[in-house]
């Protein structure tokens, strides 16, 4: 036994950690195995996936393909080593971040029976389930992104904490902020708890992730002149927050998605009866273990100004340990109603999206929006090779740069800021070849953000600017919808110039049939895969 009463990880059989990999493994693999051929999403496309391919074919560790920035390059180096093995492929990007998928459900289901020893049942299979069948999780399992590695270093160290191995678990928290740098809020809350306990030896353990952090800033420092890599990245991401009115609407959205969105609120009810009615919360694990949550919102709150739900992650096996232990405690019936509604919902939130805008990447919105934005290119690539094409990011990047699996080839593209009623309006349309407009945000016919006070609040403290709707742009555009696209909600319209038809007349003849992929649902031969997306 610890010191605390946590019983020695080595006491468990190596094989039984091995089972319960391979059976999270299986489910994780398994559910994900239609997306493995996705293209890159957003921030992959944009940050994450160039960053790794300087590694990969130049061992350049401070980007060039992208804006450099503070975030370390533990993922991205990861991704290199994976291509190294098994080549440059989507299917091989996929599979990897599934593999720390994996890995990071069984520490979940570790933390989960630590945090829960003095409740009955098995709680643990719960909360595994919950966090398998959460929408964020689901979606970021298979990203190229940091939050869900992140999780799985900020769970272990966690776990390795509780049962006081130290040394190992200040080596995990090393790992873990050169996989993100906001994962140093864990040594922290690990350092100041052990003061609170007057270990100082053991304390000071946890100053190496501090140093190991600060020796890549130098680095960066040095490489570019801006310790966060470049001077938009600290403007938006610390100086823009720090306004009492986005601090506020930001630490709300926070306690929102962790305890409320997507039937949270079922498992957030039994967690307050769990409080007031038992002893469970008032043990040491968990006390430690709501510190860890409430430093890690705290710090998201005045971090970020994106403040996308993705970042919680690494807390989000806590919450859901914390639900699951809870309806432990309620009378059979109300417990297993309970927990069906939980699951249920969160399972549904996979498919349902909310009535307001949010990222893509929150849920399986995100595999639509690739599957559309493939379907385009592919589709452009087909029909209009030799035009160019205006349109905003993020699909500009995605026709310039075949590596990003959208084309075959790259094409010209002509960026615009946004897809504002101002800026159709501002275009010299005679000058414009093909026009793509699509759906860039979530906009629901029944959205909150239409209600003018919302709106006017969002563009007042955010700058929000709202894209033209599909009725907008086809009422602005002066050309005809040569196809378009939808799928559950999300769109795509192309426009070509009637003019370019008449300079290209070989494109002519072949637009005669393009009108027959009109109102095609995604999911067509993507040309860069050589398979259906989804």
């Amino acid at each position: 036994m610890g010191p605390h009463g946590s019983e020695p990880l080595h006491r468990v059989r190596i094989d039984t950690y091995i089972f319960f990999f391979v059976l999270f493994g299986l489910v994780v693999f398994l559910s994900h195995l239609p997306f493995l051929s996705l293209p890159y999403y957003w921030d992959e496309a944009g940050q994450f996936i160039p960053s790794a391919l300087d590694i990969f074919r130049e061992g350049q560790w401070i980007p060039h393909s992208a804006v450099p920035s503070i975030h370390p390059p533990a993922v991205m180096a990861y991704l290199a080593a994976c291509w190294k093995v098994a080549g440059f492929h989507t299917v091989v990007t996929r599979s990897a971040l599934l593999l720390v998928a994996a890995f990071a459900v069984l520490a979940a289901f570790l933390l989960a029976i630590e945090l829960s020893k003095e409740v009955r049942g098995a709680p643990a299979f719960l909360a595994v389930t919950l966090l398998c069948v959460s929408p964020l999780f689901f979606a970021q399992a298979m990203l190229a992104q940091l939050d869900a590695p992140a999780m799985l270093f900020t769970t272990l160290a966690l776990l390795l904490f509780l049962q006081d191995h130290i040394a190992l678990c200040a080596v995990v928290t090393v790992v873990l902020v050169m996989v993100k740098e906001t994962g140093l809020v864990a040594p922290l809350v690990f350092a100041l708890w052990l003061a609170h306990e007057r270990r100082w030896r053991d304390m000071l353990i946890f100053a190496a992730p501090a140093v190991a952090l600060g020796f890549w800033v130098a680095i960066l420092f040095h490489q570019t002149g801006h310790w966060t890599g470049n001077a938009e990245f600290l403007r938006y991401n610390l100086y823009f927050q720090l306004h009492p009115v986005r601090l506020a609407v930001t630490f709300l959205r926070r306690l929102y998605f962790l305890f409320i969105a997507n039937f949270h609120w079922v498992g957030t009810l039994a967690i307050v009866y769990a409080w007031r009615r038992t002893r469970v919360f008032p043990a040491r694990r968990w006390q430690i273990a709501w510190w860890m949550v409430a430093a890690h919102v705290v710090m998201l709150t005045v971090l970020g100004g994106a403040a996308l739900e993705r970042y919680l992650l690494p807390v989000l096996p806590i919450v859901f340990a914390a639900m699951a232990a809870s309806l432990t405690v309620l009378p059979r019936l109300p417990r297993l109603a309970f927990s069906v509604v939980l699951v249920a919902g969160l399972a549904a939130g996979n498919f349902v999206n909310p009535p307001y805008p949010f990222p893509y990447e929150n849920n399986l919105a995100v595999t639509d929006f690739l599957s559309l934005q493939a379907e385009t290119a592919a589709y452009l690539s087909q029909w209009y090779p030799q035009a160019r094409i205006s349109t905003v990011w993020p699909l500009t990047m995605e026709l310039a740069r075949p590596v990003l699996g959208f084309t075959s080839q790259a094409l010209e593209v002509q960026p615009l800021p946004d897809f504002s009623l101002r800026t159709l309006n501002s275009l010299d349309w005679s000058r414009v070849q093909v026009f793509v407009l699509y759906s860039r945000d979530w906009d629901p016919p029944f959205n909150l953000v239409h209600y003018t006070s919302v709106k006017d609040f969002w563009k007042r403290f955010y700058g929000y600017v709202p894209n033209a709707s599909m009725s907008e742009g086809r009422a602005r555009v002066p050309f005809p919808l040569a196809a378009d696209f939808e799928r559950r909600g999300q769109w795509v319209d192309v426009y070509v110039n009637p003019a370019f038809l008449r300079v290209h007349p070989g494109v002519e003849t072949v637009e005669k049939r393009a009108p027959l992929l009109r109102g095609r649902s995604a999911g067509g031969t993507h040309p860069g895969l050589g398979r259906k997306t989804l």
